[in-house]
């Protein structure tokens, strides 16, 4: 086993480019399923939620080929079973997204509910709400998840709760119905319009992604094409944190400026200098730190995905802040760790409530899920002395060459050992 060695207290200076979108990655690759030809995918990122997506492919019968490190080529033609049984699925959330591919392309689709991350409880039920409005039926028995139908027939789907996961799985599913899919409440992700924009390029008529309205016209083939991800706008929020933490100057390239918004907004709001470019944008930071209020919401809203990174940049700013998670039950488990490098959070129902501290002093924490794992890093970069992080396989799910990155931008970070506990000796 092996974690992250940090020398904390370096400034991060230089530039960094960003990787493809892990969670378009994630929703787009199960989609050529759904394909009657090859497709190529450019700008993927390489990280193990990648891979494993690839791997659940490739064991289902689909042909991968690795054009470059951030190039594939996948013919899923050869696929013939609609079975994805819990040995594939269970390291990663997003392969719940096979259950609408499966759905659209052979009308059933038998899917082990799937692993990831824990956040608590995060029901499927949105989903199968848009499968029956399609026309299928479903039973769960045994972890599995059984949905099937005659026919697929467009309808009108309205989720009672914002979720991206359910709108993702319901327009995978329609893009082959016969008739018109109306998907109200639809999430608005930018990962939700670039699978749109995928599915687009191989001859689907979806319309409105990135609104609340998502209208998908079904049609009986798509054909492959080449197409771009995305840069990851959670991967750019996450140096741009980086940055501002380690009082660093950074410009972030393969950005799309508009996406982070909502991050640019609170950095500014607590003291930080942001400059826009075209596919760039630059962080800096020379004075303190202020207080400020967070509340995670659906794009465009602060992001969930950005709220432990945030919480170790508010560990260190002047007076109380405070972060609502409005998204996910369970998203607090990095604060116990935060805490062992001198943070001063407490937890109140949905509320983390962070009185501000001098420094944080570094200490041996791990990673409990992929964003508290990258937040300890930052931690680990602004903190006095030394941080180890480990159970580093969470991050790498999400963050490529993480450590490549941080130590272009002068950071004094490594992969080291985790020492074998040591064996009592008999007499």
């Amino acid at each position: 086993m092996e974690r992250f060695t940090i020398n904390g207290g370096n400034r991060l200076t230089g530039e960094v480019t960003v990787s493809g979108a892990k969670n378009a990655a994630v929703a787009i690759i199960p989609a050529t399923i759904l394909c009657d030809d090859i497709c190529r995918i450019e700008n993927i990122p390489n990280i193990t939620d990648v891979s494993n997506m690839l791997h659940i492919l490739k064991e289902m019968g689909a042909k991968i080929r690795y054009v470059d490190r951030s190039t594939v080529e996948i013919d899923s033609r050869p696929i013939a079973t609609f079975v994805a049984p819990y040995e594939l699925v269970r390291r990663m959330r997003g392969s719940a997204y096979l259950m609408g591919a499966f759905l659209g392309r052979f009308h059933h689709a038998v899917v082990a509910m799937p692993g990831g991350c824990n956040f608590g409880v995060r029901p499927i039920d949105q989903h199968l709400k848009g499968f029956s409005a399609l026309g299928a039926s479903y039973s769960l028995e045994g972890g599995m998840v059984d949905v099937a139908a005659e026919n697929l027939c467009g309808s009108s789907v309205y989720l009672d709760v914002v979720s991206v996961g359910a709108t993702i799985n319901i327009m995978l599913a329609a893009v082959k119905a016969e008739g018109t899919t109306v998907i109200e409440n639809a999430a608005r992700e930018p990962h939700i319009v670039d699978l749109a924009n995928f599915l687009n390029s191989m001859g689907a008529d979806i319309r409105g992604a990135g609104t609340d309205e998502i209208k998908i016209r079904g049609c009986k083939h798509l054909h492959g094409t080449v197409y771009s991800i995305i840069p990851d706008q959670i991967e750019a929020g996450t140096y741009m944190v980086a940055a501002a933490a380690t009082s660093g100057d950074v410009l972030i390239k393969n950005v799309i400026p508009k996406h982070l918004d909502s991050i640019t907004a609170k950095l500014e709001e607590i003291g930080v200098k942001v400059e826009e470019y075209d596919d760039s944008i630059r962080v800096s930071r020379t004075g303190p730190l202020n207080k400020c209020t967070i509340k995670t919401m659906p794009h465009p809203g602060f992001p969930t995905d950005m709220h432990p990174q945030m919480a170790v940049l508010l560990s260190i700013a002047s007076g109380t802040s405070i972060i609502n998670e409005s998204i996910f039950d369970n998203r607090f488990q990095y604060v116990d760790e935060l805490s062992r490098l001198g943070a001063r959070i407490s937890v109140e129902g949905r509320l983390a409530v962070i009185e501000g501290v001098d420094h944080l002093t570094g200490a041996i924490v791990k990673a409990t899920d992929l964003r508290a794992g990258v937040a300890m890093l930052i931690a680990g970069l602004c903190a006095r002395g030394v941080t180890q992080v480990e159970d580093i396989q969470y991050i790498e799910r999400g963050y490529e060459d993480i450590v490549g990155k941080l130590r272009s931008l002068g950071a004094d970070i490594r992969r080291t050992a985790v020492p074998e506990p040591s064996v009592p000796q008999a007499i």
